[in-house]
């Protein structure tokens, strides 16, 4: 008989771990439950695992920053180099998901499984969809198929790939989208179907993590803008920009001409889209070879920002280099 899959799960807080809303109300406080009484909940449903639970915060996601970024990426490293450890669940609220899931991604192998596991209604509410999702991400954590498949969201019964995964909605159980891939796998406590292989078996990180990130700023377009917002983030010491744009990472012709500008003093340029899906292709409404600027394809602004700083902080900002990185998705 197989022994019990050992995983460790890394607490964050946010709204899985969220107490205070009285069961109807709205309002609620993150990370009101600790790590310990959500694994204890867990454990009462009898899974045939071993839970080891480390606590790195008790925060709404939106707090989330470096300090809880460097110490998850340690323990999960730590994870990786670990016998007895089979995988690791991360607890985490649904407002950053998506860019603690990319920055993990690009910086952990993919030896061992790295979930992502949140909730849209805290643990205290009428139908509240955390133990759920908890439960589905464990299923998958202790399954032998998914190693390799880098870092996953688990929410709303599917499995998702970090890097392709978005909030799109502000408070729907199936707030999340996986664009442009769909999703890995169909989950339920009782059951797990993959929708394909593995596709990185055993592949080593894609970056070193930063021993710090740099600043880089979302700059949002809109109609009638001009200039004086590229100048303040240069201001602030800024070493990298994603432009937020209008349709395909479009902005008003001042605003372009000034963050050439920023491209041409060593400065990145990354253009992604304020819309919710969509490719931001090169040289479509918008002369990326003459101006000097990026194309984030399918990455939003947030995991942009991410990709960029992680670019940034490796020394890596020729745009041809920074274009190849996100190529590659």
């Amino acid at each position: 008989m197989n022994k019990p899959s050992r995983i460790l799960v890394l607490g964050t807080g946010g709204t899985i771990a969220g107490a205070g809303a009285g069961g109807t109300g709205a309002a609620y406080r993150p990370g009101g439950l600790s790590l310990e009484v959500l694994v204890g909940h867990l454990a009462a449903l009898g899974l045939a695992v071993e839970l080891v639970p480390q606590e790195i915060a008790r925060i709404g996601s939106q707090d989330i920053g470096f300090a809880e970024w460097q110490a998850l990426h340690a323990a999960c490293a730590g994870a990786m180099e670990d016998p007895a450890v089979d995988a690791v669940i991360i607890t985490h609220g649904t407002d950053t998901a998506e860019e603690t899931g990319l920055l993990l991604d690009l910086t952990l192998p993919t030896t061992k499984p790295v979930i992502l596991v949140g909730a849209m209604r805290p643990a205290d509410a009428v139908g509240a969809d955390g133990m759920r999702n908890f439960a589905n991400a464990v299923k998958v954590a202790s399954d032998a198929a998914a190693s390799g498949r880098g870092v996953m969201l688990v929410m709303g019964d599917a499995v998702l790939a970090a890097r392709d995964a978005r909030k799109a909605a502000t408070s729907a159980i199936d707030a999340f989208r996986t664009f442009p891939r769909g999703p890995l796998a169909r989950v339920t406590p009782a059951s797990l179907d993959w929708f394909g292989p593995a596709h990185s078996v055993g592949a080593l990180a894609r970056y070193p993590f930063p021993a710090e990130l740099p600043r880089v700023a979302i700059l949002t377009a809109g109609a009638g803008m001009d200039a004086k917002p590229v100048e303040a983030l240069l201001g602030i010491g800024a070493r990298g920009i994603v432009l937020a744009g209008m349709g395909q990472g479009n902005a008003p012709k001042v605003v372009l001409e000034a963050l050439a500008a920023c491209a041409a003093s060593g400065v990145p340029v990354v253009r992604a889209a304020r819309v919710d899906e969509g490719l931001v292709d090169r040289n479509v409404e918008v002369d990326d070879d003459a101006l000097g600027l990026v194309a984030a394809r399918a990455l939003g602004p947030a995991k942009a920002r991410v990709l960029l700083m992680v670019l940034v902080a490796n020394g890596v900002t020729d745009a041809k280099v920074v274009q190849a990185a996100f190529d590659a998705g």
